[in-house]
């Protein structure tokens, strides 16, 4: 900062000044008072001027270095908010306030990016250590018998875990991969049916599938979002019946497995959450995920059960067309 820079920076005070010199002289005229004295007082109010300009200049240039120093300090610079120097004037504290404000957001954006950034690459992990089952499984399969039909059902396992965190990754930039249309209810239904079917056969599972309505929707995101379901039955109900009913503006997909314990409904779409019939062998995401896409795509999602008895996992279409 040099002293011109300050000056051009006090220009409208100077002017005010500078007015001020020209009406003392002026009066001073008028009133006849000899010029010495006006030259004496306006000489020293000059002196006083300038005095108060270069007091002030090397004030603030000596908070502009400090401020320099604390940033070159300062691996993460938009911190200087949070340690900026004191403010003055009600002007900088306006501007200290606001200065405040926005770092406060910039942080908060920071740590939400960092924490999101964090959780992406646990899941990243423990996905590569779920994938390593089904992938070991098929090398075990063609080892021994070699049969086609379990190798289909380990197969079918890794590609549900490729298309789960496909989903996820992209859950961050959603309105590249959203594509709405209109599509039969039953259709995708159906087709979520077909694609688990070597895991439901292979843990005797039925399937029945009644009703349809047409939506406006993802039918792709949809479909994941009932795989999902039908592979979690698979997982964790063998031998149970899974009713899929579609209605007007709803689709439930029912079974009569073990259940959910009571306390852990409220919580089985949290990240990473897996609860007491999970605790081995899962990323606790699947649930997860169904429940961003479900928000995305403006779905209500109602999970009901009862331990021992049932599940229950209703989709609302709020927005019918």
């Amino acid at each position: 900062m040099k002293i011109r820079d300050y000056a051009e920076d006090k220009a409208v005070t100077l002017c005010f000044l500078a007015m001020g010199a020209i009406i003392f002289w002026a009066a001073a005229m008028i009133l006849k008072i000899p010029p010495s004295a006006c030259f004496l007082l306006i000489g020293f109010f000059a002196v006083c001027t300038v005095i108060w300009l270069c007091t002030g200049f090397l004030m603030e240039r000596k908070r502009l270095a400090g401020l320099e120093r604390m940033i070159e300090r300062l691996p993460e610079k938009w911190l200087l908010g949070e340690l900026g120097y004191k403010p003055r004037t009600w002007t900088q504290k306006e501007y200290d306030r606001i200065m405040h404000t926005v770092s406060s957001a910039a942080i908060g954006a920071i740590e939400r990016e960092r924490r999101e950034k964090e959780a992406y690459f646990d899941y990243v992990e423990s996905w590569i250590h779920e994938m390593k089952t089904p992938l070991t499984a098929c090398s075990l399969i063609l080892s021994n018998d070699a049969d086609a039909g379990k190798l289909r059902r380990e197969l079918k396992r890794a590609d549900n875990l490729t298309e789960q965190i496909l989903f996820y990754a992209r859950l961050r930039s959603p309105e590249k991969s959203t594509m709405i249309r209109r599509v039969s209810a039953s259709g995708v239904m159906n087709r979520a049916v077909r694609s688990q079917m070597e895991l439901l056969v292979a843990a005797g599972i039925s399937v029945s599938v009644d009703g349809d309505f047409e939506v406006s929707t993802d039918d792709k995101a949809l479909c994941f979002i009932l795989e999902q379901l039908l592979a979690n039955c698979a997982k964790y109900c063998p031998g149970c019946h899974i009713t899929m009913n579609a209605a007007p503006g709803e689709i439930c997909v029912k079974d009569n497995g073990i259940g959910i314990p009571a306390h852990e409904v409220e919580r089985v779409c949290e990240r990473g959450f897996t609860g007491q019939n999970g605790k081995t062998g899962s990323t606790g995401m699947g649930l997860y995920i169904v429940s961003c896409l479900c928000a995305q795509l403006s779905i209500g999602l109602q999970i009901d059960s009862e331990e021992g008895k049932y599940t229950s996992v209703r989709l609302c279409f709020l927005t019918k067309a």
